[in-house]
């Protein structure tokens, strides 16, 4: 199909204005001159922006393809890890948040260093760095596979144009850039999954069709409880792992962690939390139900098993390439979208590599202070150098299995011994830093020995007995494949891929608790370092102890009694 005059206008007009907002606050304001300007917006940035781009974060077009193939390849289960969104947001306003906006660092990873000293700082924010460069890379391949479905473009051509855009305006215009346009690219995003929905209800008839056919292929599934975890998705696996998930990018990765210290305070902060929720719930849910709408258009002759494509995550640039090229300008809103959630994604995440980079591999290491304004430029050429190895990395995505999968993976196997080290700073005062890098290290060996290596999963049944022109044999090897026989991989690697990050947590929590309970320190007492309720409880007991001692001192006055008090 043919990219119109009208999409190729519709889809420029995306691009310029992104990269417009980035010059807009090169040239307004401060002109990002400062770092607080230029990595914190000031300090002053509104709650629903943020909001829109707490959740565009990472939502990218990893999500509208991802998920919308996993509903249409193995059913609607997956819809289920929004219930651990739920549970997951008052544990990262009132039990992580309070504590890094109290210390107000622009990189989260120095909260490390004051509880647990520089090595282990240096260890997290490395394994963060990692983990944002391979996330990256995924994203950046992502809207190529609708590009060169749909306007013919290699892979190489649409991997750098997203690229390039994308570290233009992040470089440019900041933290401020970055959020604004977040807002625009959401929209955008929402339009595209919409405008598939609405193309799948004009041709079916309505919703209840969608949702009909999609029951009678066993597509429809909300009540799988079973505990048994090699079961990929069920209740269980998708609301205790995708809230571990959830928790560990929304509470202590550094994206989202900068977002929040661009609010005036932490009531502000905590509101545009909040607020983001149903957003994340309300694209969620709208990307699960349009692989329901493809399913409908595809149910009888799969993609897939006719030739027409090579993996699930063409579907959706596929279904828009066959439905929406007769109408002028629409395909051009899809690939919009398309974009836009990969820039939206892409650009916060270059940001926050950049200052984690400043703050926690090159500052502790400069023997003198560097004006302000050096600083700056040296985060935008680390922005630029960000950018360049994603996009040499994104070319090697092609040869991953499901992007969704594989992304969650990433983010589970990294994911889950950071969180548990963070957990413990705030939680336990006893915990120390032979016991929490001992357990970050085992904990990250651990999960990526159960992470990788595993096999394809298996799709529900899809048929091609509507397909024209495909000869018998194609029919039957179809038919075969339906019933391939379970896989016989070692039981790790059966285990539902969403425990990963359960189980990496549990083995560095249980391994820095034994070695911080063999190698005894003293015990951390500073009530800045923990969550509120176990703050309150140090302030108590360091109290306590100051009472203990009246007793043995001659105190003659009520201002000497002050004194020793405060």
């Amino acid at each position: 199909m043919a990219f119109g005059i009208v999409d190729y206008i519709v889809f420029a007009i995306m691009l310029l204005m992104s990269a417009s907002i980035g010059i807009y606050y090169r040239f307004t304001g401060g002109k990002q001159k400062t770092t607080q300007e230029y990595m914190l917006g000031n300090k002053n940035q509104g709650i629903i922006p943020v909001a829109f781009s707490l959740m565009a974060s990472f939502m990218s077009a990893i999500t509208l393809f991802g998920v919308s193939a996993e509903n249409y390849y193995h059913g609607t289960q997956f819809v289920a890890i929004n219930l651990s969104y739920v549970l997951g947001t008052p544990i990262i306003a009132y039990v992580f948040l309070p504590v890094f906006f109290k210390l107000g660092n622009l990189s989260v990873y120095e909260y490390l260093e004051r509880r647990f000293g520089l090595l282990t700082r240096t260890f997290t924010s490395m394994a963060f760095s990692m983990q944002m460069i391979l996330y990256m890379s995924i994203v950046l391949y992502a809207p190529s596979l609708a590009l060169g479905a749909i306007t013919g473009l290699s892979l190489t051509s649409s991997i750098i144009l997203v690229g390039l855009v994308c570290v233009f305006y992040s470089t440019i215009g900041g933290i401020k850039a970055v959020i604004i346009t977040d807002v625009f690219q959401s929209l955008l995003m929402f339009a595209s999954i919409f405008a598939v929905i609405g193309v799948a209800m004009y041709e079916t008839g309505g919703i209840s069709q969608i949702w009909k056919i999609a029951d009678k292929y066993g597509r429809i599934e909300f009540n799988n409880f079973n505990i048994d975890p090699t079961e990929r998705h069920s209740w269980f696996s998708l609301v205790i792992g995708g809230m571990f998930t959830y928790v560990s990018l929304y509470a202590i990765n550094q994206t989202q962690v900068q977002r929040y210290l661009t609010m005036k305070d932490y009531n502000t902060a905590v509101k545009s939390l909040w607020c983001s929720l149903p957003l994340l719930s309300l694209l969620s849910i709208s990307t699960s139900f349009s692989g329901l709408a493809m399913f409908s258009k595809y149910h009888d002759c799969d993609p897939i098993k006719s030739g027409r494509i090579s993996r699930g995550d063409q579907l959706m640039p596929l279904y828009v390439s066959d439905t929406m090229g007769s109408v002028p300008g629409l395909t051009g809103l899809f690939v919009a979208g398309i974009f836009s959630a990969a820039l939206s994604s892409v650009s916060p995440v270059l940001n926050s590599l950049a200052a984690v980079t400043m703050e926690d591999y090159l500052k502790p290491f400069m023997k003198q202070e560097i004006s302000d304004k050096k600083r700056v430029f040296y985060m935008k050429m680390l922005v630029l150098t960000y950018g360049a190895i994603c996009l040499l990395l994104a070319f090697l995505s092609q040869y991953l299995g499901s992007i969704l999968q594989t992304s969650l993976i990433i983010f589970g196997v990294i994911g889950g011994p950071v969180l548990a080290v963070f957990t413990l700073g705030i939680l336990l005062p006893h915990v120390n830093q032979k016991g929490s890098l001992t357990g970050l290290v085992t904990g990250l060996v651990f999960s990526f020995l159960i992470g990788f290596g595993r096999p394809k999963d298996k799709n529900l049944p899809t048929y091609i007995n509507g397909c024209s022109g495909l000869n018998e044999t194609l029919q039957l090897s179809s038919l075969l494949h339906n019933e391939l026989p379970n896989d016989n991989s070692y039981y790790w690697y059966r285990i539902s891929y969403l425990y990963c990050i359960v189980l990496g947590f549990l083995v560095t929590f249980l391994v820095a608790l034994v070695v911080s309970s063999i190698f005894k320190e003293a015990h951390c007492d500073n009530p800045d370092l923990f969550t509120p309720f176990v703050a309150q409880r140090l302030r108590k007991h360091g109290l306590l102890l100051k009472k203990k001692n009246f007793v043995k001192m001659d105190i003659r006055s009520p201002d000497e009694l002050n004194q020793i008090l405060s």
